[in-house]
C-alpha cells in the first residue's frame, strides 16, 4: 500500500472530540454502581440494600434475593454444574465478585448508596494458584472437582526417546496472572426504546455481544442493536459479556430507563479479566549435535473462579508447544483449574506467550548444556523455507516462513558478536556489572480457529462518488478508520478520502466475528479488499451490457470502467446514476496463518541490587503483507512493551487471604512507562501468506510473545544462571538478587 498514511481519527482524538461511552448523553440515565465481596471466599449470608434505597439521588438498589430471575452468565465448556451468577446468591468465589448494584441519577449518588448496603460474609478458606486448587481440597463448588478440563496435543513420547538423547533438560515456569489493563476499562449503557434495546459498549465483539444479550434477555436478536463507539483499548478483556453487563441490560429493560456502568480503575484492578496464569513443566531433548529430539510440555492452567470462555484457552498453549522447531516428538497436556481469582481470559497473545516463554528459556538452558552458541543452536533446528506448509507433531499446519531469516536479521542488528565480545569484557573486570544477551524465536497464530475465520464484509459505491466500506470488525484503537478505506481504495483505484469505513454497529451488517486474535486485517481486510474486486467485477458487468461489448472487452483503471479499446469511460458515481446501485455483501471465509520471528534483547544487571537495565531490544517480526507499515510499527511498539511489563514489573500479588494486594492501584500494580522504555529496534522480513490474495498475517501480538523470553534470557546469561529455576517473572529486584546470591 503506502509507507504512511495520517491516521484519520488522530485528529479527533487528540482533539478531545473522541465519543466514549461515558461521553454519550442520555436524558434520565442512571449510573450503576456494584457493591462487592472484600473476601476471595466466603458464604454470603446478607445483602441488605433497604438503607440504600432511603439516600437521595438513588434510584433502586437490588441483591440477589431482590432479582429471582436474573439470569447467570452463558453456559460455557466445563459450565456444568458450576453456575456463575450476576450476583452472588449463595457464594463468594473470587474478590470483588458483584454482591448487589445500586443505581443513582448519577455515579456519586449511586456510589452515596453503595455505601449504605449491608453485607455479611462468612470467609472460607482460599485458593489463588492452580497448584493449590488441583488437589480439591478446598472446592469451589460443592461436589465437583477443581480441575475443569483437560486436554492434550501430540502425542506421548515413549521412554526411549529421553533414555537415547545425549541431553535432557528439565524445568519448571510459572506464567503470572496479569491485567490487561486499557486505558478504557469495561463500559456499557443500554437504553430501552420502545420494543428496541440500543447497546453502547467498548467492545470487541458487537455481534457476540448481541447474541448473549438477546439469549439472556429472552428476545429476538433483531430487536438489540449494539453499537461500539470510540474504545480505549481492549487486548483480549473486552470480548465477552460479564456479569455487569448482565444486571445493568436486565433492570434497563425491566425499569424502561437508560442505565449505564462505567467501570473504574480500582474495581478493574480487583474484577476485570486476567491473562496468562500457567503453572508449567518442561523436559527437553536432543542429541549430542544439539538436534533437538523431543519436547514435552505439561500446563496447570489458573482459569479463575468460574469456567467460562477461558478455560479452554490453555488449549493454544498446547498446540503451538512445537515453536519455531523441527522437533520431532513434541507433546503438551493441559489442566484448566478453577482458583479464587477472577477469570483468566485472552489477553495480548492468548497462549502462545506462554507457550513460547518455557521453549524458549529451555533452548538457552540446553546451549549451555551442550556448549553452544544459543543462535547456533536455534539456527541448526529452525523449520527450513522449503519445509512449508510444515506441519507439526501438535497437529497446526504452519504456512509460510523464513525463520533462519529473521533470525539472522535480529542478530545483524544487534551487533550481536560485538555484545559477545563486550560481555567477554566485562567479565574479566571484577568491576564491572555484567551484560547478558537473550534471544526468541516464535511463532504466533492469528486470524482465529477454524469456524471463526471468517466475516462479513460489504463494498457499496454512492451516486456522489463517494464509497461505503462495511466490515465486522470492532476497532479498540488499530486504526481500522485508516487503514481500511486505504486498502479499499487501493484496490479499486480512487482516492483514500473517498472511502468511509462503516463498523462496530450490529444495525450495519448481518452479522460479524469483531477484533480479537490478530484477525482484522487478516480476515477484514482481505474480505474487504475481495468485495471490492467483486463490485469492479459488478461494474465491468453493468458496462459491458450498455455498451453492448463482452466483459471480456472491458477493464478497470484508476477508478473508472472502460472498453479495452475506445475512449468511452465511466466512473462509479455516473455507473450508479445510470444503472442502480451498486453493493457487494459477501460473509469472506479464510483460514488461520502463523506470523512469526526473531526477538534480541541485552541487558546490564547490578547483582547486588537486583536492578536490570535493558540496553537494547531487537524486534524482527514478520506478518506477511504490512498494509500500513506505520501502524504495524505501533502496534508492535506498543506489543514489546507490554512484554516488557511481563518479563520485568508486572503481576497481581496477593495475601494470604487471597485478596489481591492492590489497594494503592498502579502504585501497586506496576506498568512500564516512558521511563522504562529502552532502546527497540523494530525490523522485518516479509512472507506473505498463501492462504489469501491480500497475504497479511496478524501483527498486534508479536512483542507479548518474543520479549519476555528474550529479556529473561539475557538476564540468565548476564548472571550465568545453570538453572532457569531460578528466575520467575516478573524479574524484580528481590528476584534478580536472590537468583544471584
Amino acid at each position: 500500500m503506502v509507507d504512511r498514511w495520517l491516521r484519520r481519527e488522530d485528529e479527533r482524538l487528540l482533539t478531545g472530540r473522541g465519543r466514549f461511552v461515558a461521553d454519550l448523553r442520555v436524558p434520565g440515565c442512571l449510573d450503576a454502581v456494584f457493591v462487592r465481596s472484600e473476601v476471595a471466599h466466603g458464604t454470603l449470608r446478607e445483602a441488605d440494600c433497604s438503607a440504600a434505597r432511603e439516600v437521595p439521588g438513588v434510584a433502586g438498589a437490588w441483591s440477589a434475593a431482590d432479582l429471582p430471575d436474573l439470569p447467570p452468565m452463558p453456559d460455557a465448556p466445563g459450565v456444568e454444574g458450576r453456575e456463575w451468577p450476576a450476583l452472588v446468591k449463595d457464594r463468594v468465589r473470587y474478590p470483588g465478585e458483584a454482591l448487589a448494584v445500586v443505581l443513582g441519577d448519577d455515579r456519586y449518588r449511586a456510589e452515596d448508596g453503595a455505601a449504605r448496603v449491608r453485607v455479611r460474609v462468612d470467609p472460607l478458606p482460599a485458593v489463588v494458584t492452580a497448584e493449590e486448587a488441583a488437589g480439591d481440597e478446598v472446592r469451589l463448588f460443592e461436589g465437583r472437582s477443581n480441575v475443569a478440563l483437560r486436554g492434550e496435543a501430540g502425542r506421548p513420547i515413549g521412554d526411549e526417546v529421553w533414555e537415547r538423547a545425549a541431553v535432557v533438560v528439565e524445568s519448571r515456569y510459572r506464567q503470572q496472572l496479569l491485567m490487561p489493563s486499557p486505558m478504557e476499562c469495561r463500559t456499557i449503557l443500554c437504553v430501552p426504546e420502545g420494543e428496541r434495546l440500543t447497546v453502547w459498549s467498548g467492545h470487541q465483539a458487537p455481534h457476540r455481544l448481541r447474541h448473549d444479550l438477546a439469549g439472556l434477555l429472552d428476545r429476538p436478536e433483531e430487536s438489540i442493536r449494539v453499537v461500539v463507539p470510540d474504545t480505549g483499548g481492549a487486548f483480549g478483556s473486552k470480548s465477552a459479556v460479564f456479569p455487569e453487563f448482565i444486571a445493568v441490560a436486565w433492570l434497563a429493560v425491566r425499569l424502561g430507563r437508560p442505565v449505564r456502568w462505567v467501570e473504574d480503575r480500582r474495581e478493574s484492578l480487583l474484577v476485570a479479566t486476567r491473562g496468562r496464569g500457567q503453572d508449567q513443566q518442561v523436559r527437553l531433548a536432543a542429541d549430542a549435535d544439539g538436534r533437538l529430539l523431543a519436547y514435552e510440555l505439561t500446563v496447570e492452567a489458573d482459569v479463575g473462579a468460574y469456567p467460562h470462555l477461558g478455560v479452554a484457552f490453555p488449549m493454544q498453549t498446547a498446540w503451538m508447544a512445537t515453536g519455531p522447531y523441527t522437533t520431532p516428538e513434541v507433546h503438551a497436556t493441559v489442566r484448566s483449574v478453577l482458583t479464587n481469582t477472577m477469570i483468566t481470559y485472552p489477553y495480548r497473545g492468548a497462549g502462545r506467550p506462554e507457550a513460547t516463554s518455557p521453549l524458549e528459556r529451555t533452548m538457552d538452558v540446553l546451549a549451555k548444556r551442550l556448549d553452544l552458541d544459543p543462535a547456533d543452536l536455534r539456527r541448526r533446528n529452525l523449520i527450513p523455507p522449503d519445509r512449508f506448509p510444515y506441519r507439526t507433531p501438535t497437529g497446526r499446519t504452519y504456512d509460510s516462513g523464513d525463520h533462519p531469516a529473521a533470525l539472522d536479521l535480529a542478530l545483524r542488528t544487534l551487533g550481536y558478536h560485538g555484545w559477545r565480545a563486550e560481555q567477554a569484557r566485562r567479565r574479566a573486570d571484577p568491576a564491572a556489572l555484567p551484560v547478558g544477551i537473550g534471544l526468541s524465536c516464535y511463532v504466533e497464530r492469528s486470524g482465529g480457529e477454524r469456524g471463526s475465520v471468517h466475516d462479513y464484509v460489504g463494498v457499496e459505491a454512492g451516486e456522489d462518488g463517494t464509497v461505503v466500506a462495511r466490515c465486522g470488525a470492532a476497532s479498540s484503537g488499530q486504526s481500522h478508520a485508516t487503514v481500511f478505506p486505504a486498502l479499499v481504495a487501493e484496490t479499486l483505484g480512487v482516492e483514500p478520502a473517498r472511502v468511509r469505513l462503516i463498523e462496530g454497529d450490529t444495525d450495519e451488517l448481518p452479522g460479524g466475528v469483531g477484533s480479537f486474535g490478530s484477525r482484522s486485517a487478516q480476515i477484514d481486510g482481505a474480505g474487504l479488499q475481495h468485495a471490492a474486486t467483486l463490485l469492479i467485477e459488478e461494474a465491468r458487468e453493468r458496462a459491458a451490457r450498455m455498451w453492448d461489448l463482452p466483459i471480456e472487452e472491458t477493464a478497470w483503471s484508476d477508478g473508472v470502467v472502460h472498453p479495452v479499446r475506445g475512449t468511452a469511460a465511466m466512473g462509479l458515481s455516473e455507473l450508479v446514476k445510470r444503472t442502480g446501485p451498486l453493493r457487494i455483501d459477501e460473509r469472506y471465509e479464510a483460514d488461520m496463518a502463523f506470523p512469526f520471528g526473531a526477538h534480541a534483547a541485552v541487558v546490564e544487571v547490578d547483582p547486588d541490587l537486583g536492578t536490570v537495565r535493558v540496553l537494547q531490544i531487537v524486534a524482527v517480526d514478520d506478518c506477511g503483507r504490512a498494509l500500513d507499515p506505520a501502524v504495524v510499527r505501533g502496534q508492535q511498539f506498543g506489543s514489546i512493551v507490554q512484554g516488557l511489563g511481563q518479563a520485568l514489573y508486572e503481576g497481581v500479588p496477593f495475601g494470604d487471604d487471597g485478596v489481591p494486594l492492590l489497594g494503592y492501584g498502579l502504585l501497586d500494580y506496576l506498568l512500564p512507562t516512558y521511563a522504562e522504555i529502552p532502546p527497540i529496534d523494530l525490523e522485518e522480513t516479509r512472507t506473505p501468506t498463501p492462504r489469501t490474495p491480500l497475504g497479511a498475517k496478524g501483527a498486534g501480538e508479536s512483542g507479548c510473545i518474543g520479549t519476555p523470553p528474550a529479556i529473561v534470557n539475557a538476564v540468565a546469561d548476564a548472571l550465568r544462571l545453570d538453572h532457569p529455576e531460578r528466575l520467575q517473572m516478573p524479574l524484580s529486584p528481590d528476584v534478580v538478587w536472590r537468583a544471584a546470591a
